[in-house]
């Protein structure tokens, strides 16, 4: 079972997520709770994955995501936000993130975006990840050394890090391209040393901003 806890100034929405991830199988919201009391709750609870609002009142999601990346065994952690060009998604994302989920995430989509962070996979939606670096426009160009850096990767390594920043576990991205998971987490570690960054989301969030899913989208609509 995926073990989640949500964390939300807002019960109606704490609620609502409880009742429509306890709706699937495989995984359990073993708790929901106030920004206040997160770190405690996550610290007795020990979920996979935490699902934290960006914004609340009593103390805001990024002082919340940094005490939990601070303990010994950390959970997967995704933001949740209203909003799709939020100004503190990026700051989220650079700070451990494993990626974000708009709060009007369609019910039959939720447990799946569930599913991938807790395989380790990145969850960003493609408009909205659009939205935060037209947001940023300062962020949203890649250096001369970042973009030296995406011009050594290999064709298949290109490849693999494309179907990360789509959000594919290893597993997932195995079954895409044909390869076995030890395979594919070589390519990973390949992919995160000569891009010398140090996680998925990184990666994932280069790769956006190099425009390679633009590509990827632009050649199989010519197809």
């Amino acid at each position: 079972m995926i073990r989640v806890v949500v964390v939300d100034d807002e019960a109606l929405v704490r609620s609502g997520f409880r009742l429509i991830l306890n709706a699937a199988d495989d995984m359990e919201v073993v708790a929901t709770t106030a920004g206040g009391e997160a770190a405690d709750t996550v610290r007795r609870e020990r979920p996979d994955v935490v699902l934290l609002d960006i914004r609340m009142p009593d103390v805001d999601g990024l002082t919340v995501l940094r005490q939990l990346r601070a303990m010994p065994e950390p959970p997967v952690v995704a933001m949740l936000t209203t909003f799709d060009a939020d100004e503190y998604i990026l700051t989220a994302l650079r700070s451990g993130a494993a990626g974000f989920l708009l709060k009007d995430t369609e019910p039959d989509q939720l447990a799946q975006l569930v599913r991938t962070l807790a395989a380790g996979g990145v969850v960003m939606s493609p408009k909205a990840s659009r939205a935060v670096w037209q947001s940023h426009p300062g962020a949203g160009a890649v250096d001369d050394g970042e973009a030296a850096r995406v011009g050594r990767l290999t064709e298949r390594e290109r490849e693999v890090l494309v179907l990360i920043a789509e959000g594919l576990s290893n597993a997932d991205i195995g079954g895409r391209v044909h390869l076995s998971a030890g395979t594919v987490k070589d390519h990973v570690s390949s992919i995160l040393t000569k891009l010398r960054v140090g996680s998925r989301v990184q990666a994932a969030l280069l790769a956006q901003r190099a425009g390679l899913l633009d590509e990827r989208r632009r050649s199989e609509s010519g197809r």
